[in-house]
C-alpha cells in the first residue's frame, strides 16, 4: 500500500463490518493514529477459542510513526485487547477516567506485569497526538441509552 504523507487514510484493522474487535488507525502527515484496540468473541463454530484479536501487522511494521492508542470507550470490544496486544506497539493510552479505570483493572487482572502508559482525557478539550486534533464528545451508544463517549477529528 502506498501512501502519501500528508493524505488522510483511515485503515480498519478489525471492526468494521463485524460486531467486535475494534481497531482503527488513521494516518496523515506520515503519522499514525490508532483509535481503540478491541477483541471479539467467538461463536460455537470455534471450540477452544477464548478470543479473537485485531491483526497488527501493518501498523506493526509502523509502529515508530504511531502516535497513541485512543480508547472510545469501555466495552471489550474497544479495548479488551490491550493486555494481549500492547506489548507489541509500547505506545501510550488514552482514554476517560471511567474506561482506564476499568482497563487498569483488566490489566490487574490479567496480572500484566509492564507499566503501560495511561493517561486521561477529559470532555470539552481540544488534545493534539502529532498532526492530529481531537476532542471528546458525549454520544448515545446505543437504543439502550447508555450514555459513552466518541471523539471528533479536526
Amino acid at each position: 500500500m502506498t501512501i502519501h504523507e500528508n493524505e488522510l487514510v483511515f485503515v480498519p484493522l478489525g471492526g468494521s463490518g463485524e460486531i467486535g474487535m475494534n481497531a482503527n488507525l488513521y494516518h496523515f502527515k506520515d503519522r499514525w493514529l490508532m483509535v481503540d484496540l478491541g477483541i471479539s468473541f467467538p461463536d460455537e463454530s470455534l471450540p477452544g477459542v477464548d478470543v479473537i484479536l485485531p491483526d497488527l501487522t501493518f501498523i506493526e511494521a509502523r509502529k515508530n510513526k504511531l502516535e497513541a492508542i485512543i480508547l472510545t470507550h469501555a466495552h471489550e470490544d474497544h479495548f479488551g485487547a490491550i493486555p494481549y496486544l500492547w506489548e507489541r506497539l509500547k505506545v501510550p493510552v488514552y482514554g476517560t477516567a471511567f474506561t482506564l479505570a476499568l482497563l487498569r483493572r483488566k490489566l490487574s487482572e490479567a496480572r500484566i506485569d509492564v507499566s503501560i502508559p495511561l493517561h486521561e482525557l477529559k470532555y470539552n478539550t481540544d488534545y493534539q497526538f502529532g498532526p492530529f486534533s481531537l476532542e471528546l464528545v458525549s454520544l448515545t451508544h446505543s437504543n439502550r441509552r447508555n450514555t459513552l463517549h466518541d471523539y471528533r477529528f479536526d
